[in-house]
């Protein structure tokens, strides 16, 4: 699956996100890439707001890790790992019991654990051009 989508405003992005889902063939490892301020965190917001988050969805830049529900009860992990400094912090943080739980897990700064993300990870990358914003996903 290989798919590029065009955002011009924030309101698109709901649609995009459940666009994402839609084709994501029940994958649930998404594994984000995009420059600081390209728009990461706001589009997963949208995703979980897509699948019934009714929590605020912040950056874990701190925490590393932030856990939601879905509307059926589901659990959600969104991580950033823009502040690790090596590998070691992710594999101490127990990752595995997150990415192998069959929960929707959704990952800021991936290409800093790209040795650790399980193979059916689907990639979205946000790319900037001028005031469009472009989300490529590819699995």
């Amino acid at each position: 699956m290989q798919k590029t989508i065009v955002i011009n405003n924030l309101t698109e992005l709901g649609l995009a996100a459940k666009e994402l889902l839609d084709v994501s063939g029940g994958k649930k490892i998404f594994a984000f890439y995009g420059s600081l301020g390209a728009g990461k965190t706001t589009f997963i917001k949208a995703i979980c707001e897509t699948l019934g988050v009714r929590e605020s969805v912040t950056s874990p830049t701190f925490s590393i890790v932030n856990e939601y529900l879905s509307a059926t009860g589901e659990k959600i992990y969104h991580f950033d790992f823009y502040r690790i400094k090596s590998v070691n912090e992710v594999y101490d943080m127990g990752y595995e019991d997150y990415f192998y739980s069959n929960a929707y897990c959704f990952i800021e700064w991936s290409e800093k654990i790209a040795e650790l993300l399980p193979a059916n990870s689907v990639k979205v990358n946000i790319t900037v051009k001028g005031e469009q914003r472009l989300i490529e996903f590819k699995s």
